[in-house]
């Protein structure tokens, strides 16, 4: 076998030492043939470092996949130029998709088509939208659930058929449901327990409890994900979001978390991707603190990439402190490890789950402090105080200066960022939407509040009058995207952390200031964190305005406005 197929076998025998390879043999046969037939062209590496991503639900967003290619001009225009589909696979939608029920094939009514519409015709319509998101430069990313799968999934049906169905063994049984004490329930004050009863046996699962847990000690669910993958690589989509990662593997007298060898089976993952098209983007979801997410990337050899949870609560902290501290800290070494040079951080504020303050990233106090000052309504309370279910305009009290200010944050920090659908016109949290759904799934699950439909003639017409509050909020981070494309510093470039001082030589504790520099080009980035007015000795004359409001230089100080910020090149 070729010497690219080695991480496949080094793997395989990390997880099932002893078994025989010829599983592996017949598989890595299917990948050359794969291979073979891709006529999609090479992909640039590391092409996610310069993107600018979007997050969406195609049926939220505009309906279907029509709706969303209608809109594709739009997102084009707005400066994003990587759309990330939230769960588009066929699915009862108790858990918003990520309760899968198959694997290859998307959901009838996000192509417009009715439930019974054939395979042939719904990839059609998936191909189709593809096809004219790549004409206009956008790549497409969509999220795999691959720790488990929805109760309705045919191997799951099988399964509890009988004991000695050939799929029981793809999960995890118990007689007694005791197994696992170590495990934490993921979803405390819904769930309460991650066993449940299936006639004579339970079944483990780390989510709800519709959402069975996969077996990978059974090599063949091992092959049978990763032929999930090579369908849809076929098809043309650039990289996957890897949901729920960090507990695949389950090992008795542990927490079932970050073990060795969840980290073998992504490598796994990683080397069918690379084997097939080099350059795809495996994104880890790991709700994990830094030190456990960089691992992760592995040597460059498990994810390409991994969200920076515990980033994203210290942004805002640092808002309500009106202090740069939260995110300096959290960026520092002794939080933020160094990661290979090909890995990146994606950054986000919002997305389609709560602002959350798990202790696996925000300490007691962090918590408390951050729903004390966030969580303005008894609703947006998410399991007893462990997150906030509240959209990014109304954590910033619908004020467009304030999300300008933390949009800023986050475009300038390293790392790719992540816009959430709405957000970029100030969507608001929908009541209506939550209320359906708890009626849908049975469940009071508050995440709904950041979900919603968005009413495109509304929104359109706000956005053509330039006084309104979604013109206001649109246009600067529009202004923004289309500086940071320009500008590869804030992609691939390094940080320098700087101190401002006021005119009279005290520390500007107010002000987040940084230079991003790669190569010759240096861009510095100057922010203020308070509501109120503030002056700063200025030591950069000739500086040019890139994004933000134009500095004002007087007598070498410059005056920055409440929450106003700066974009410059040196």
């Amino acid at each position: 076998m070729d010497a690219q197929y080695a991480p496949l076998f080094n793997a395989w025998k990390e997880l099932y030492p002893g078994l025989p390879d010829d599983l592996l043999r017949d598989f890595i046969a299917e990948l050359e043939l794969t291979r073979a037939g891709l006529h999609l062209g090479q992909m640039e590496p590391e092409w996610y470092k310069e993107a600018v991503v979007y997050s969406l639900y195609v049926d939220l967003f505009n309906k279907d996949f029509r709706g969303l290619t209608d809109r594709l001009d739009y997102l084009q225009d707005l400066g994003v130029n990587c759309l990330w589909l939230l769960p588009i696979l066929d699915s009862p939608m108790r858990d918003a998709g990520f309760d899968i029920s198959d694997y290859r094939k998307i959901r009838p009514e996000l192509a417009g088509l009715a439930m019974d519409a054939s395979p042939e015709e719904l990839d059609r319509i998936f191909r189709q939208f593809l096809d004219e998101a790549h004409k206009r430069g956008l790549r497409v990313i969509f999220d795999i659930a691959t720790n488990h799968i929805s109760d309705q999934h045919k191997w799951f049906l099988e399964a509890r058929k009988s004991k000695d169905n050939p799929y029981r063994d793809f999960f995890i049984w118990s007689k007694d449901g005791k197994g696992f004490p170590g495990a934490r329930i993921i979803f405390e004050g819904i769930e309460e327990s991650n066993w449940k009863k299936d006639g004579e046996e339970y079944y483990f699962h780390r989510f709800f409890d519709f959402q069975p847990d996969l077996n990978y000690r059974n090599p063949k669910v091992l092959i049978e994900i990763s032929r999930n993958l090579l369908f849809w690589v076929e098809r043309g989509v650039d990289g996957f979001r890897a949901d729920a990662i960090p507990y695949i593997w389950k090992e008795e007298g542990t927490t079932c978390e970050n073990l060795p060898k969840t980290h073998t089976v992504v490598k796994f993952f990683r080397g069918v991707l690379e084997a097939v098209r080099p350059g795809m983007l495996l994104l880890a979801e790991a709700c994990q603190k830094p030190h456990e997410v960089v691992k992760y990337f592995g040597n460059g050899d498990e994810c390409n990439a991994g969200y920076h949870f515990p980033l994203m609560p210290q942004m805002f902290k640092a808002v309500a402190m009106e202090s740069r501290d939260p995110v300096y800290n959290t960026l520092s070494p002794a939080v933020t490890p160094a990661i290979p040079g090909s890995a990146q951080w994606f950054t986000f504020l919002r997305c389609h789950d709560e602002l959350s303050l798990e202790l696996v990233y925000v300490t007691e106090e962090d918590r408390k402090y951050i729903h004390d000052h966030y969580c303005r309504r008894p609703e947006w309370d998410f399991r007893l105080g462990q997150g906030i279910s509240a959209r990014l305009s109304e954590l910033m009290e619908r004020d467009p200066a304030r999300i300008g200010l933390i949009f800023s944050i986050m475009l300038t920090l390293p790392g790719t960022p992540v816009i959430y659908y709405g957000d970029e016109f100030g969507k608001l949290n929908d009541e209506d939407y939550y209320k359906e759904m708890v009626q849908v799934i049975g469940k009071d699950d508050t995440r709904f509040l950041v979900r919603g439909k968005i009413d495109w003639e509304q929104v359109d017409m706000a956005l053509a009058w330039p006084n309104s509050y979604e013109s206001h909020v649109f246009s600067q981070l529009k202004g923004m995207l289309k500086t940071r494309n320009e500008y590869p510093v804030f992609g691939k470039g390094d940080i320098q952390w700087l101190e401002m001082e006021k005119p009279d030589g005290s520390a500007a504790s107010e002000i987040m200031a940084y230079v991003r520099s790669h190569g010759s080009r240096k861009a510095l980035v100057v922010q203020n964190l308070s509501g109120n007015e503030i002056e700063l000795r200025w030591d950069y004359p000739g500086a040019r305005h890139l994004a933000g409001h134009a500095p004002v230089v007087i007598n070498g100080q410059v005056r920055l406005n409440p929450y106003d910020y700066l974009w410059l090149t040196i």
